[in-house]
C-alpha cells in the first residue's frame, strides 16, 4: 500500500492529483481490455493531457522502476492492455482533440485518444471518408487501432489501418519524441520508423498524434445476407459475387452466431435457415446483385437472400454481424482471431471444421469474420458445468493445435487485435526464430529499461 501511495502521489505532481485514478472500481475498469482471463491489478491510472506529460511520466517511470501500460479504449482481445501486475496504466483519454485538417493533402491530424467514430464524422462533415471501420467504432481510440494495426469489415476494400497513418508523433521508451514521416506522401529517406510502430502494441512508445488520410466517400452502397447450405459453398459465392460485384465488405457467421443476435433482439433476414450465412456490401446495383443471386441459387451455392431496400434495413442486415460479439459477451468466450491467405480458405476452413468437430465435441463453437479478407474469429462458449480454470486449460490446448494448422498453411494466430498476453504462447508458428530474436533486439533500442508493457508481444 506504501508503493502504491508513492506512485500515486508522485504521479500527481505531474498531473495534478485529479488526473490519478486509484480507486477499486477505476483499477478494475482501466485495467483490462474486452478479454477477462486475466484479473487486472495495475497500481494506479493516470491521464495526461499532453506531450510534455507524457514525457514527464515516461522519465519518472525509468528513475522509478515503474512499468507502463498504454491504454485506449481497450476494446482488444488478446491482453494487449492489461496491467496484471502493479503497472501504471497511461490512458490517452485527455489527449482527444481534432487538430487540424489539411485540405490540400487530405490529411486529419488528431491525438491518440480520439474515438474512431469522431474521426469518420469529421470525415463526413468533411465530404470525405475515413475507411477504418468495425462494430468497437463507438469506444476504440485511434492511438489503439495503430498500436494494433486494427482491421475491420472494410478490409477487403480498403486494407489494415496501416494504409491510412500518413504520419505519427510518438514518445519511445527512453522520453524521446519522434515526429514520423510528417504526413509525406513520398518519402525515401531511409528506415519507416511510422511502420514499425504500427502494430507494435505500445511496447516501443506511445501514439499520441496521428496524421490520418481520408479519400472519398464510397457510391451508395447496398447489403445482402444470403443463406449458404454448406461450407464447399462459401468460397464459390465469394467468387461470383467478387466477380459481379464491387464488394466493399464480405463477411461470414454461422447460424449459432445468427442464434445468439437473435436472442438479443435481432430481427431474421429471412424465414429460411441454414448452417452458414453470407453478409456482402457492395456499390448498389440491385440488377448485378439480382443476377448474382440467380447464378448462386441456380448452382445450389445459397437457399436464400435479401438485399436491402432502405438505410434502415442495410444497418438491420449490418446489425446481425455486428451485434455477435455482444450477444455473446454474456457468456465469456474464450476467443481467436486467425487468417490465412483467401486462397487457403477452403482448405483451412475444412480442417478446422473437423478440428473442432474432434476436439470440442461437447462445446458450442460461434465462428464469424471477414471471409473476404481471409480473417476468421472463433468464440467458444463455456459449458455451464465445466469451471473457468478446466474450460481456459482445454481451450488452450486446441489454440495450440488450431497454431499448428495455421503454420502448416503460412497463416496468422492473430489477425486483427494483436498477441498481448493471450496470443503470444503461439508466436513461434508464425514467426521464425531470426525475425523473433530481431523482434526483441528492437524492443530495448526504444525502450532501454524495459517499461512499456512488459510481457507483451514477445
Amino acid at each position: 500500500m506504501a508503493q502504491r501511495a508513492r506512485i500515486v502521489g508522485e504521479l500527481g505532481e505531474i498531473v495534478g492529483p485529479e488526473r490519478v485514478l486509484d480507486a477499486p472500481s477505476d483499477l478494475e475498469h482501466y485495467g483490462r481490455d474486452w478479454t477477462r482471463q486475466l484479473a487486472p491489478d495495475p497500481s494506479a491510472v493516470v491521464l495526461p493531457a499532453t506531450v510534455d506529460e507524457l514525457q514527464s511520466i515516461v522519465r519518472w517511470a525509468r528513475r522509478s522502476g515503474v512499468a507502463l501500460v498504454p491504454s485506449g479504449g481497450r476494446t482488444g482481445l488478446s491482453g494487449g492492455a492489461v496491467a496484471a501486475n502493479g503497472e501504471v496504466v497511461v490512458a490517452m483519454d485527455r489527449m482527444n482533440r481534432i487538430l487540424d485538417f489539411d485540405a490540400a493533402g487530405r490529411l486529419l491530424r488528431v491525438q491518440a485518444g480520439v474515438v474512431t467514430e469522431a474521426v469518420q464524422k469529421r470525415a463526413a462533415e468533411l465530404g470525405l471518408y475515413y475507411p477504418v471501420d468495425f462494430a468497437s467504432r463507438g469506444s476504440s481510440q485511434i492511438g489503439g487501432n495503430i498500436a494494433t494495426n486494427a482491421g475491420g469489415i472494410k478490409v477487403l476494400r480498403y486494407g489494415m489501418t496501416r494504409r491510412w497513418v500518413a504520419g505519427l508523433t510518438v514518445v519511445t521508451g527512453a522520453g524521446e519524441v519522434l515526429e514520423l514521416n510528417r504526413g509525406l506522401v513520398k518519402n525515401a529517406t531511409g528506415y519507416d520508423l511510422r511502420q514499425l510502430f504500427i502494430g507494435s502494441e505500445g511496447t516501443l512508445g506511445f501514439v499520441v498524434e496521428a496524421e490520418l488520410e481520408l479519400t472519398d466517400p464510397p457510391p451508395e452502397q447496398q447489403v445482402m445476407v444470403l443463406a449458404v447450405p454448406g461450407i464447399d459453398q462459401l468460397m464459390p459465392v465469394f467468387e461470383r459475387l467478387r466477380r459481379g460485384l464491387r464488394l466493399s465488405a464480405f463477411e461470414f457467421f454461422t447460424d449459432l452466431a445468427l442464434e445468439q443476435v437473435l436472442a438479443h433482439g435481432g430481427q431474421a433476414p429471412f424465414e429460411s435457415r441454414a448452417p452458414f450465412y453470407l453478409l456482402a456490401e457492395f456499390d448498389a446495383d440491385e440488377g448485378a446483385a439480382l443476377a448474382c443471386f440467380e447464378a448462386c441459387a441456380d448452382a445450389g451455392e445459397v437457399v436464400d437472400g435479401v438485399i436491402s431496400q432502405s438505410h434502415a434495413q442495410a444497418a438491420a442486415l449490418w446489425r446481425l454481424r455486428e451485434g455477435i460479439t455482444e450477444a455473446l459477451a454474456p457468456r465469456t468466450p474464450y476467443k481467436n482471431d486467425v487468417s490465412v491467405r483467401v486462397g487457403c480458405l477452403p482448405v483451412f476452413l475444412s480442417r478446422m471444421q473437423a478440428l473442432f468437430e474432434r476436439e470440442y465435441p461437447d462445446f458450442e463453437v460461434v465462428w464469424f469474420g471477414h471471409l473476404g479478407d481471409g480473417n476468421l474469429h472463433i468464440s467458444i462458449l463455456r459449458p455451464a458445468a465445466l469451471s473457468a480454470e478446466a474450460f481456459l486449460a482445454e481451450c488452450g490446448r486446441v489454440t495450440g493445435l488450431l497454431a499448428d494448422t495455421l503454420g502448416a498453411l503460412g497463416g496468422s494466430i492473430s489477425a486483427e487485435h494483436g498477441l498481448g498476453l493471450l496470443k503470444k504462447p503461439w508466436l513461434d508458428r508464425v514467426k521464425s526464430d531470426a525475425e523473433i530474436a530481431l523482434m526483441r533486439a528492437l524492443r530495448p533500442v526504444f525502450d532501454p529499461d524495459g517499461i512499456l508493457n512488459p510481457g507483451k508481444l514477445v
